[in-house]
């Protein structure tokens, strides 16, 4: 993701360059020629492809010069072993269009450009604009179309592969990266991915780990595709965070993932696992019909508001009463979820309001449903991972890139943490 800054630092500086290379003068000469002329300023035949053209070709020439070690015409080159020997014509993809160059050549075959490499058919930015494309859930189908209808560009399914598959070892990189040692809070959530395996389409499930540092930043830890939950799983999980750095969590935030709080156990023994509250709200009021779902949540807000774990089993003790003959399949959802629910009730106010929901990565999770949905299938593991870790890319291009998006309150919750975890915190 670091890819992100360091582009915006070369487009800054390449404008730079621009705006010293031509300045307001010249660029006004040009449009009024353009307009005089009926010259598109876009467009295959438009002025910037004309520009790009001119460009291009002044900077093969300057190669070849630099190349050569001599410029053309010059007697010096005389019995150099080598020489100019014209030039051959080449269709390039610009983010403009395609655009026809003459290339340079030399007697001997040595000259290798640069600026358009040799069997290259694609360049400045239109690598990225597939990649940005794909990112938001655009399938090859559709960035095809999408080339061919804005810029004029003819790409096959097989080049737009090619050009995403350029991110595989970034996510390597991505998935062994350091981490820091401590996280104070970690939410765990997943979204149900259709995948192909083993010529068979089925379900399985993309996890997603957020860690909240202790400057209250948040950062998309990894990401895990299982066919299902389980202990075994988890701990694969968790003994991986661990081997890349991280040595204490103190609130593992989830949504009753099946053998979570055993793994979480066994890797971090310290932590807290705490299910989100509105996840069990949500899950209680399946069981509900409508014309009561406004008793059902006041009666429940005197479970997850209350003071104490005493004031709490009271309060479920009351629903119970009051809607357990009707809606059963509510209060077991209560009653499942306890354990990890209690936890809840030793925070302070401050600390409730940050671990009350995971909605800080159902936020994000849910931007990756948008993306994942115009397809109806992945053809393997690999290529949801490349669409997910291209998705968290963009999405974390838009939340405050690599320094993660900070918590609201978090200040005061930090030193609710402090007094609740004492030496646990380093800084």
């Amino acid at each position: 993701m670091a890819q992100n800054v360091k582009r915006r630092e070369r487009d800054t500086a390449a404008a730079q360059v621009i705006a010293e290379t031509f300045p307001p003068n010249v660029i006004d000469t040009l449009l009024a020629e353009a307009k005089e002329t009926g010259t598109p300023i876009d467009g295959v035949d438009g002025l910037l492809n004309q520009m790009t053209k001119a460009v291009l070709e002044r900077a093969l020439r300057a190669e070849m010069t630099d190349h050569l070690g001599y410029e053309s015409g010059d007697p010096s080159g005389n019995g150099s072993g080598n020489s100019r020997n014209g030039t051959s014509v080449k269709t390039v993809s610009t983010r403009n269009g395609p655009v026809d160059i003459e290339v340079p050549r030399d007697r001997n075959s040595t000259f290798e450009p640069m600026i358009v490499p040799k069997r290259a058919r694609r360049i400045g930015n239109l690598d990225d604009t597939i990649l940005s494309l794909y990112s938001r859930g655009m399938t090859t189908r559709d960035i095809e179309a999408h080339l061919r209808e804005v810029y004029g560009v003819q790409a096959s399914r097989e080049l737009i592969s090619n050009v995403t598959d350029v991110v595989v070892d970034e996510i390597k990189t991505w998935q062994s990266r350091p981490l820091d040692e401590v996280y104070p809070i970690m939410y765990v959530d997943g979204i149900r991915l259709r995948v192909k395996d083993n010529g068979v389409v089925s379900t399985k499930v993309a996890y997603l780990a957020i860690g909240v540092d202790t400057d209250g930043r948040k950062h998309a830890l990894g990401c895990w595709i299982q066919d299902s939950e389980g202990a075994k799983f988890w701990q694969k999980v968790l003994a991986d965070l661990r081997n890349r750095g991280v040595r204490d969590v103190l609130i593992v935030c989830c949504d009753g993932l099946t053998g979570l709080p055993d793994a979480v156990t066994a890797v971090f023994p310290d932590s807290i696992v705490q299910t989100c509250v509105v996840h069990v709200i949500r899950n209680a009021m399946r069981f509900v019909s409508y014309g009561d779902r406004k008793a059902v949540v006041k009666a429940m807000k005197d479970i997850y508001t209350a003071p104490t774990l005493e004031a709490a089993e009271l309060g479920l003790a009351a629903f119970d009463t009051a809607f357990g003959a009707r809606y059963p399949g509510a209060v077991d959802v209560w009653r499942h979820a306890w354990a990890e629910f209690i936890p809840f009730l030793d925070f302070p106010p401050e600390l409730r309001k940050i671990v009350y929901t995971t909605n800080a990565i159902e936020s994000i999770n849910f931007q990756l449903r948008k993306i994942t949905k115009n397809r109806g299938h992945f053809p393997d593991k690999d290529a949801a991972m490349k669409l997910l870790y291209l998705g968290l890319r963009n999405i974390s291009s838009q939340r405050g890139g690599e320094s993660g998006t900070g918590t609201h309150g978090w200040k005061v919750a930090l030193n609710s943490l402090v007094n609740l975890f004492p030496g646990r915190l380093s800084f």
